[in-house]
């Protein structure tokens, strides 16, 4: 019997623990669509990226701003640096990346946001601008196919991200 209760009281533990994360990371989520909410609708406004996918993308690739590529570097998006003769401080890559991947540094989050902007209105995904700044699943949809991300998963990702947290409806 102590066995047991011994037993029912560390997974009751866990569970704490667990739920503790996990509000922590609601909160994170949600300071960070506070913080950068405007930015994406200036950034629709001005290109037509609906404002729901840039958050989305911004959310997913940068952990919701706590992962090292947005904290050190402001890049929210993970944009890489293609750039055949880098100044210094332009780029930069971790330990844990390939040495072919470099990403770009940005001086603010919002140069990060404009940045990502300009990548989509690229050749590449320029077309997508014509499904309108509403149709959030066709863009995630569109940028997965014209290559946005090697996860075969992205555009479920980016949807389920903006249906749980009713990104449409909220920007």
């Amino acid at each position: 019997m102590i066995h047991y209760l011994q037993k029912h009281l560390d997974l009751r533990c866990l569970l704490q623990i667990h739920l503790k994360k996990a509000l922590e990371k609601q909160k994170t989520v949600y300071r960070y669509i506070k913080r950068y909410a405007d930015v994406a609708v200036s950034e629709m406004e001005k290109y037509g990226i609906p404002a729901s996918v840039t958050l989305a993308q911004g959310l997913l690739e940068s952990d919701a701003g706590e992962s090292r590529l947005a904290r050190i570097n402001n890049n929210h998006f993970g944009i890489k640096c293609f750039s055949k003769d880098c100044s210094k401080g332009h780029c930069a890559n971790f330990t844990d990346d390939s040495h072919k991947d470099f990403f770009r540094k940005y001086k603010s989050s919002w140069e990060s946001y404009r940045a990502h902007s300009q990548l989509l209105m690229g050749r590449r995904y320029r077309h997508l601008k014509k499904l309108g700044n509403e149709n959030y699943r066709d863009w995630a949809r569109g940028l997965k196919k014209a290559g946005y991300a090697t996860d075969k998963h992205y555009a479920e990702k980016l949807i389920n991200i903006i249906d749980e947290l009713k990104l449409y409806e909220n920007l």
